[in-house]
């Protein structure tokens, strides 16, 4: 359960310290001239979209994982691992060989002929239908711990990303740029794999 809750934890953070994630708020809360606490608020509530989402997809992807893992406990033993290892190896090259473009809620900052509540429903809209693959994939093996481990996973998740991005989005609001976002902009593919390659072989040989 530990090793579970580190690898929920760390996947988190990194994929809520990604720009994109986060930054489009407070471009767009610049350009609309929205308070601090408004924009913190609409951070918030695409951030739960985005969160939310995500956790509905892995709890399908768990039911399905605990059903087979019944029958085949080499699901959770070896196939889930395997299967972190290959996603991870997956998005390094996909880095190496080109520029990382995430783009979750890429909204043009010069929104100002449109109405508040349309471009905070784009926002959101945008931020709910598109879920994480990176945790829809360590779902899988939170299976290894039936539901409390889904459970476990998906609150660590919400708390963690959503927590990250308002802190983000408060420090760049407040002039204090983010400590190496242009790396974490180009290259959060890269580092996302290294990660999951990383708990892969631990849930492979290491458990605790």
């Amino acid at each position: 359960m530990l090793q579970l809750l580190f690898g929920g934890l760390l996947l988190s953070l990194i994929h809520a310290s990604i720009p994109n994630h986060w930054l489009p708020v407070v471009a767009i809360g610049k350009a609309e001239k929205w308070t601090l606490r408004e924009t913190m608020l609409v951070a918030g509530i695409s951030g739960l979209a985005h969160t939310f989402s995500t956790v509905l997809v892995g709890i399908v992807i768990g039911i399905i994982g605990i059903r087979l893992s019944n029958s085949y406990t080499v699901i959770t033993e070896k196939f889930a691992p395997v299967f972190l290892i290959l996603l991870g190896l997956i998005y390094i090259i996909i880095d190496l060989l080109k520029h990382h473009n995430h783009r979750h809620a890429s909204l043009d900052a010069n929104t100002s002929n449109r109405s508040k509540w349309a471009i905070i429903g784009s926002l959101v809209l945008a931020m709910f239908f598109s879920p994480c693959l990176e945790i829809e994939a360590y779902y899988l093996q939170a299976v290894s711990e039936a539901w409390t481990g889904i459970i476990v996973l998906s609150v660590t998740y919400i708390v963690i990303t959503v927590s990250a991005m308002l802190l983000l989005v408060y420090l760049a609001s407040k002039g204090v740029r983010a400590i190496a976002s242009y790396f974490l902009d180009h290259h959060g593919r890269l580092l996302s794999g290294l990660v999951l390659v990383a708990l892969g072989i631990l849930a492979l040989f290491i458990h605790f």
